[in-house]
C-alpha cells in the first residue's frame, strides 16, 4: 500500500510539472502575441527529428588552423540521410569555409563554440542571389540555404563572419591608432587617402556602384573580375519555411549579418548581433518579404541598421511582388546602429502589419526610422509601435524620410540636413507611400531632433497619429508634405525655439502639448498647400506664439 501511495504521489508531481510546464509555455505564447493589433496566425516552430551527431566525430579539428569545411558537410549529410536531426558543435574554435545548409536541421553551437569562417574569398564562389534588393551575382554567404524547410540555429555559441578580411573602412570612424593599424595590415588606399579597402580589386569594384551593387555589369564573368568586392551577408536564407534563431552570437559579418529572404515562419529570439561600430552596411537583421515573423529578447550593436524590414528595391522588388508582412518586433535592446527599428529603404514589395512594442535604443543614431525614395514604388501600411524608449539619439529619434540618398541621418544632417522641395511629379507605380502608422508611449531622452515628418508633394505621408510622448531634444518637429496627422499629449523639452515646423501639411492637430519648462516655444507654419491645422486642443494659447507665413492660406489655422 505504501509503495502504491508512493507511485500516486509521483505521477501526481509529474502531471502537475507538466501542467504547469504547459502553462508557461502557453503563457509565453500568450504574452508573444498580446494586443497585437492585427490578425495574425501563430507562427509555427521547426520540427527537426530527434537524432543528433557530434561535429567531432566527422573528422574536425580545434584550435582555429585547420579547414573544417569538409566535417560540416559531412555531418549535415550524415543527418539529412536520417531525416533530419541535431548538430552539435561543442566548444572550440572551428575554422570553416561557407556552410550548405539542409532541411530538417538543427546546428546547436554549445557554450563555448567558436565557429570562425575563413577568410579565404576563394573559398566563396560567387551565386546569383539578391542584395540590397536588387537582383546580382554575390560572393555566396558563410552560411547559406535556399529552398529548406525546418532549419534552427540554437545554443549560445559564436558564429563569427571574419568580416575584417572583406570591409572597406572609413578613417573618419577610426581613431588615429586604429587607422594605423589597418593602413599598415596591406589592401590599398582611395585618392584621397581617407578609406581603406581590402584589395586592389575591391575598389576597382567599388567604383561605379550604386550603394553597393553594380547594376552596369550583366555576365558571371564582368562579376567575376570584382570578386573581392563582392561580399556576402553572413547568413542568407531563402525561399524557406519554419527558420529559428534561438539563442546564439551572430557577429562581424562581412556585410549584413542576417538576411531572411522570402522565409513563412520565422523566429528570431535571445540571440545577441554584433558588428564594430564603423562596419559598412553592418546591419543587424534584414527581413525581407517574409511572412509571419517574430523578432524578440535580443539585443543588436553593430555598423548600421539594427532591425530592418525590407521587400525589395525599385523595378525587381516590384516584379517580386512580395510584401513582408505579419511582423512582431517585441522586447529588444539596440545598443548602436543607423536605426533601432528601420523601414525600407527598399520597401517596394510593401510592408504591412508590423508591431514593434517594449524596444530600448541607447546611442542610435535614429531610433525609428523609415525611409524610401521616389522610384521605389511600394505601400508601408498598418504599423503600430508602442513603449518605445531611448537615449542619447544624435540625429531624429523618429525620422520619416521620403528622400533616401543612402546615407546615415548623421551624415546627411552634416552636409546640411534633410531636403525640402514643393516640385511635384506624377504619381505612378514608382511612387511610394506611408500610411496607417500610430506612435504611443514614447520617451526620448537626448536627441538632436525629436520627430522629423516627411513625404512627398505628390503621396504625404497620411494618417500618422502620435501618442503620449515625452521628449527632451534640441529641436521639436519638423512636419513637411503630410495629411492627417494627430499629436497629442506631449510633453516637451526642446531647446530650439520653434518646437514645431509645418509645412504644406493639410489636416493635423495639436492636442494637449505642454513644454517643459513654459518657455517661448514657438510654432511655425510655412506653404500654401497648408490646410485645417487645428491648434486648438491644448491649455496654452499658441494664437501668441505661432508664426503664419504670408503664403499659408486664410482661414488654414484654427486657434
Amino acid at each position: 500500500m505504501k509503495t502504491n501511495r508512493i507511485n500516486l504521489l509521483c505521477i501526481a508531481l509529474t502531471c502537475l510539472a507538466f501542467s504547469f510546464s504547459h502553462t508557461t509555455s502557453a503563457q509565453k505564447s500568450n504574452d508573444t502575441y498580446k494586443n497585437i493589433e492585427f490578425k495574425m496566425a501563430e507562427v509555427k516552430e521547426p520540427a527537426i527529428p530527434q537524432n543528433s551527431v557530434n561535429l567531432k566525430d566527422f573528422g574536425a579539428v580545434n584550435g582555429g588552423y585547420v579547414l573544417n569545411t569538409k566535417a560540416f558537410a559531412d555531418a549535415l549529410d550524415a543527418l539529412s540521410k536520417k531525416g533530419g536531426g541535431k548538430l552539435i558543435i561543442p566548444p572550440g574554435i572551428w575554422l570553416t569555409g561557407p556552410i550548405i545548409l539542409k532541411s530538417n536541421i538543427e546546428l546547436h553551437a554549445q557554450t563555448g563554440a567558436l565557429i570562425k569562417f575563413s577568410t579565404d574569398k576563394t573559398l566563396y564562389p560567387i551565386i546569383e542571389t539578391s542584395f540590397e534588393g536588387l537582383n546580382t551575382w554575390r560572393c555566396i554567404s558563410p552560411i547559406y540555404g535556399k529552398n529548406l524547410e525546418n532549419v534552427a540555429f540554437t545554443g549560445n555559441g559564436v558564429w563569427d563572419g571574419s568580416g575584417e578580411a572583406w570591409r572597406q573602412v572609413k578613417k573618419s570612424k577610426l581613431t588615429d591608432e586604429q587607422w594605423k593599424k589597418f593602413v599598415a595590415s596591406g589592401g590599398v588606399l582611395n585618392e584621397k587617402k581617407d578609406s581603406w579597402y581590402p584589395s586592389e580589386q575591391y575598389l576597382k569594384g567599388s567604383k561605379g556602384a550604386d550603394q553597393n551593387v553594380r547594376p552596369d555589369l550583366k555576365t558571371k564573368e564582368d562579376f567575376e573580375a570584382i570578386h573581392d568586392f563582392l561580399r556576402p551577408v553572413l547568413v542568407s536564407i531563402q525561399n524557406s519555411k519554419r527558420v529559428l534563431f534561438d539563442g546564439p552570437v551572430f557577429q562581424n559579418s562581412p556585410a549584413w549579418n542576417i538576411h531572411p529572404l522570402l522565409i513563412e515562419d520565422l523566429i528570431v529570439r535571445n540571440i545577441t548581433v554584433r558588428n564594430p561600430w564603423f562596419s559598412q552596411n553592418g546591419d543587424g537583421l534584414d527581413v525581407e518579404s517574409c511572412k509571419n515573423v517574430i523578432i524578440e529578447n535580443s539585443s543588436f550593436d553593430v555598423g548600421d541598421d539594427a532591425i530592418c524590414i525590407k521587400s525589395g528595391k525599385d523595378k525587381d522588388g516590384r516584379d517580386r511582388g512580395v510584401p513582408c508582412e505579419n511582423i512582431i518586433v517585441k522586447n529588444n535592446i539596440v545598443y548602436h546602429g543607423h536605426g533601432g527599428v528601420t523601414v525600407g529603404s527598399e520597401m517596394s514589395g510593401g510592408v504591412k502589419n508590423l508591431h514593434v512594442s517594449n524596444c530600448t535604443f541607447m546611442g542610435t543614431d535614429v531610433g525609428l526610422r523609415f525611409k524610401s525614395t521616389r522610384g521605389r514604388g511600394g505601400v508601408v501600411e498598418n504599423i503600430f509601435i508602442s513603449d518605445i524608449f531611448m537615449t542619447d539619439i544624435p540625429s531624429q529619434a523618429i525620422s520619416f524620410d521620403l528622400y533616401y540618398g543612402g546615407k546615415s541621418i548623421a551624415e546627411t544632417l552634416a552636409e546640411g540636413g534633410n531636403t525640402v522641395t514643393t516640385k511635384l511629379v506624377p504619381v505612378n507605380e514608382e511612387t511610394p507611400q506611408f500610411k496607417n502608422i500610430s506612435i504611443k508611449n514614447i520617451t526620448i531622452k537626448g536627441a538632436q531632433q525629436a520627430v522629423f515628418l516627411q513625404g512627398l508633394p505628390e503621396m504625404n505621408l497620411e494618417n500618422i497619429e502620435i501618442t503620449n510622448l515625452i521628449a527632451k531634444a534640441q529641436k521639436g518637429f519638423s512636419i513637411i508634405d503630410a495629411n492627417g496627422i494627430k499629436i497629442s499629449n506631449a510633453q516637451l523639452d526642446i531647446e530650439s525655439k520653434s518646437a514645431f515646423e509645418i509645412y504644406n501639411t493639410k489636416n493635423i492637430s495639436l492636442k494637449n502639448i505642454e513644454f517643459n519648462p513654459a518657455s517661448s516655444n514657438t510654432i511655425t507654419i510655412n506653404g500654401e498647400a497648408s490646410k485645417n491645422i487645428d491648434l486648438s486642443g491644448s491649455s496654452t494659447n499658441f494664437s501668441k506664439t505661432t508664426t503664419i507665413d504670408k503664403n499659408v492660406p486664410k482661414k488654414a489655422v484654427k486657434f
